[in-house]
């Protein structure tokens, strides 16, 4: 990628682990995630990452759930923004999280591409607010691969790790991955890589070479400062309320579209074009997936 290459702006848009007593605006109902979808198209986001949530706010993996929100979204902004499912989780089996795909059959979903200890952690209390183990074998991983590769979902690789990023090289011999490939390199999250341009640099300079298409993931205020570190090297972005709900001036986002706004004003500086939908799917290569008939 080059800084002649389109910017794409990625909206995650709601997350399964914060919550309204957190960040008012994080959607919960199918018709607030369409809202929501509605304010990050208006903004220039052409890409809207889901987890399903039930109406109630708690995380859900149902097919129903994740079928409403598709349906809603799809029904307000069209084709305008590339639906993208999660598939992270803990705790769910991969033959549920392959169910939902198969039900929904988005056009991207997110793949995890390592384990890690992922964790939050309170400076002001001297200990973790959370903390877990994120398992993703390699097992795990190639079975999900196997599965989108015939649905005709193209997988998307969120790197926590440089050992992700170096995860995608052995899954590109065995011929698992179609170029180009797309990566979110994920930083910020306790346990995982932290947060420094250096780090988002040395990420970058670790993707096997070739077609590749990548992406920033800033997790918590420094994402900012990661936004315009990824627009400087030719990278794209995300951003939305999964990842952070606060402005640079430190002011909460009222909206996904808030936090939309400010990235594409801060791409629009740095002189980058932004992709639109039809061009974010030529730069992911959507425009070279087959989808094959899904089997009864």
């Amino acid at each position: 990628m080059s800084l002649e290459d389109r910017a794409v702006i990625t909206c995650a848009i709601s997350g399964a682990i914060a919550n309204r007593e957190q960040c008012p605006a994080i959607p919960y109902t199918p018709q607030e995630y369409a809202a929501e979808a509605r304010r990050i198209v208006d903004e220039g986001g052409v890409q809207i990452h889901i987890h399903a949530r039930k109406p109630d706010g708690t995380p859900s993996y149902e097919i129903e759930d994740f079928l409403a929100i598709r349906d809603a979204i799809r029904a307000e902004v069209g084709t305008n923004a590339i639906i993208n499912f999660s598939t992270g989780a803990v705790g769910v089996p991969v033959v549920k999280r392959i169910a939902y795909l198969e039900a929904g059959l988005p056009e991207v979903a997110a793949l995890n591409m390592g384990s890690m200890n992922y964790a939050k952690y309170s400076a002001k209390r001297k200990e973790f607010v959370f903390e877990f183990v994120f398992a993703n074998s390699f097992g795990e991983i190639i079975e999900l691969l196997e599965q989108m590769r015939e649905l005709g979902v193209k997988p998307e690789h969120e790197c926590f790790d440089l050992g992700h990023v170096g995860a995608l090289h052995p899954l590109l011999d065995m011929g698992l991955l179609t170029r180009p490939l797309q990566a979110n390199l994920v930083l910020g999250v306790v346990g995982g890589v932290p947060a420094t341009a250096r780090n988002l640099a040395a990420m970058v300079d670790n993707l096997p070479a070739g077609d590749n298409h990548w992406s920033v993931i800033g997790i918590g205020r420094e994402q900012w400062m990661l936004v315009a570190g990824a627009l400087a090297l030719g990278g794209s972005v995300r951003v939305g309320l999964e990842d952070n709900f606060y402005l640079p001036d430190g002011q909460m986002a009222r909206s996904n579209g808030d936090l939309i706004a400010k990235a594409r004003q801060m791409a629009e500086h740095a002189g980058r074009r932004l992709a639109t939908a039809s061009e974010a799917r030529a730069l992911i290569g959507l425009d070279r997936l087959v989808r094959e008939p899904v089997r009864s």
